[in-house]
């Protein structure tokens, strides 16, 4: 499996594809809120397995010198093997590259543990986005 980011329109595409389906499909997020007006000022990280097939995705955009990761998302296909920490070791390795110093993502509850092991922190109260329970999370990382 690789990570790459996405220069093209094929893997933009590929990155919306893999959103649709877990998001929209899977999570019955609204398409007007999962495909959102900060998609042009993101960069976007595709996985593809050993087939060269994408199965995961996430973006990644600096605001205020913090680095917000969203929208991290595998296949069901591709979970349990390590997919998501791939894409997550991407964008971090691109934010230390960009020399942002803190990254934060808000973490949908059930998946608290899987960023708890990547050292991310909670630092909020629970609340709800696109009808899901959601805490935000840090991680100091420069």
């Amino acid at each position: 499996m690789f990570v790459k980011i996405a220069k093209t329109t094929l893997d933009h595409e590929n990155a919306y594809m893999i959103r649709r389906k877990v998001f929209v499909q899977e999570q019955n997020v609204p398409l007007e809120e999962e495909i959102d007006e900060y998609e042009d000022v993101s960069t976007h990280f595709v996985l593809y397995n050993e087939q060269e097939q994408p199965i995961g995705a996430g973006r990644f955009r600096v605001i205020d010198n913090i680095g917000k990761v969203q929208r991290i998302c595998v296949l069901s296909s591709g979970r349990k093997s390590g997919a998501g920490a791939m894409i997550m070791n991407a964008i971090e390795e691109y934010a230390i590259q960009q020399e942002v110093p803190q990254l934060k993502l808000d973490s949908q509850v059930h998946a608290i543990p899987f960023y708890s092991k990547l050292g991310y922190e909670i630092v909020s109260d629970e609340f709800m986005d696109a009808g899901i329970p959601h805490k935000t999370m840090m991680k100091t990382i420069l």
